[in-house]
């Protein structure tokens, strides 16, 4: 079983930073990926963004691309995603994600599908 922490949500206001991270703890024999998604009230779950443990590529959702930025720390099972200009719209319940072993070929990391374990979420609320 593998077990993601989150923390690092808080009520900040527009324009300011914030940094989430995500521990990965329990049976972690080998990491493919680590997201981050969102969700906010009357929406769907939303892909915020992604990195790939093998070669360090990250992807981004277009609405945070420029002003979040996901990196991993390999030896801790670790990825923060640094949130900078934040808007009332980044308002959400943002989860970590991780896949395990290499997906097959129909695997899209912006969908939610493609990954084994879940966080529990933690809340960042940006006021204007």
């Amino acid at each position: 079983q593998v077990q993601l922490v989150e923390s690092g949500g808080g009520l900040v206001q527009a324009g300011d930073s914030l940094r989430l991270s995500c521990a990965a703890a329990g049976r972690v024999f080998s990491v493919y990926a680590m997201a981050w998604f969102r969700l906010a009230p009357g929406k769907e779950r939303e892909f915020v963004a992604v990195v790939k443990w093998s070669d360090l590529n990250a992807y981004y959702a277009d609405s945070v691309k420029g002003r979040f930025t996901i990196s991993r720390e390999n030896a801790k099972m670790t990825v923060s995603l640094q949130m900078n200009s934040l808007k009332p719209e980044d308002t959400a319940l943002y989860y970590c994600a991780i896949e395990v072993s290499t997906p097959g070929s129909r695997w899209h990391f912006a969908s939610p599908n493609g990954y084994d374990y879940w966080g529990q979420g933690t809340q960042v609320t940006v006021s204007s």
